[in-house]
């Protein structure tokens, strides 16, 4: 059975479900557009220490609730029944219980969740021998691929636009991802 790696947050998730707590919490207005770098610390002035602070205070509510992408929940009930879903995620292992909620709330169903509280999900991909991964990191997406020699789907964004290989595949949507996997299974079997 193929075994897909999937990140949550911007891929999963919408990318810019962390917008409106930025924009409440210091009082700005943020144009997605204008994003383009994934580091959002240019927000706070280049202040990394400013910014983690920040996301580490709200990090338990930042992930109690963000919007999915649309079509995901569809694609991954019918997936679900034919594929493993591995979620790999940057998140820490502290907000576990918090990303399970979600997961039970949104009702995405998953055969595997691994927090790993890093970027690097290059050494987690090959660990549980994940055949394709989605992904909205232009670096992780380019590192997944090459170090591991699988397709990785990239979710579109401002912040991702950088040239990627060709065993990267960029995406609009969930619903462009699934015809692709559909058709690199159908030309692999």
């Amino acid at each position: 059975m193929l075994r897909f790696g999937i990140d949550i947050d911007g891929t999963t998730t919408t990318n810019d479900w962390l917008f409106p707590f930025i924009e409440k919490d210091f009082n700005i207005k943020i144009d997605p557009e204008e994003i383009v770098e994934y580091d959002l610390t240019h927000i706070f002035d280049g202040d990394q220490e400013k910014f983690t602070k920040w996301y580490l205070k709200n990090e338990s509510e930042l992930f109690r609730n963000p919007p999915l992408r649309l079509h995901v929940k569809d694609i991954f009930v019918n997936w679900a029944k034919h594929y493993e879903l591995y979620f790999i995620s940057a998140r820490g292992e502290h907000v576990l219980q918090v990303t399970k909620d979600w997961f039970k709330q949104t009702e995405i169903p998953y055969h595997h969740l691994e927090l790993i509280g890093s970027h690097d999900k290059i050494e987690t991909a090959k660990k549980f021998q994940v055949d394709i991964f989605f992904e909205d990191t232009h670096d992780n997406a380019v590192n997944i691929s090459e170090s591991c020699g699988i397709p990785v789907i990239l979710f579109d964004s401002p912040y991702n636009r950088m040239p990627v290989p060709e065993s990267v595949i960029r995406v609009e949507n969930w619903l462009e991802a699934k015809d692709w996997v559909d058709n690199w299974i159908q030309a692999t079997n």
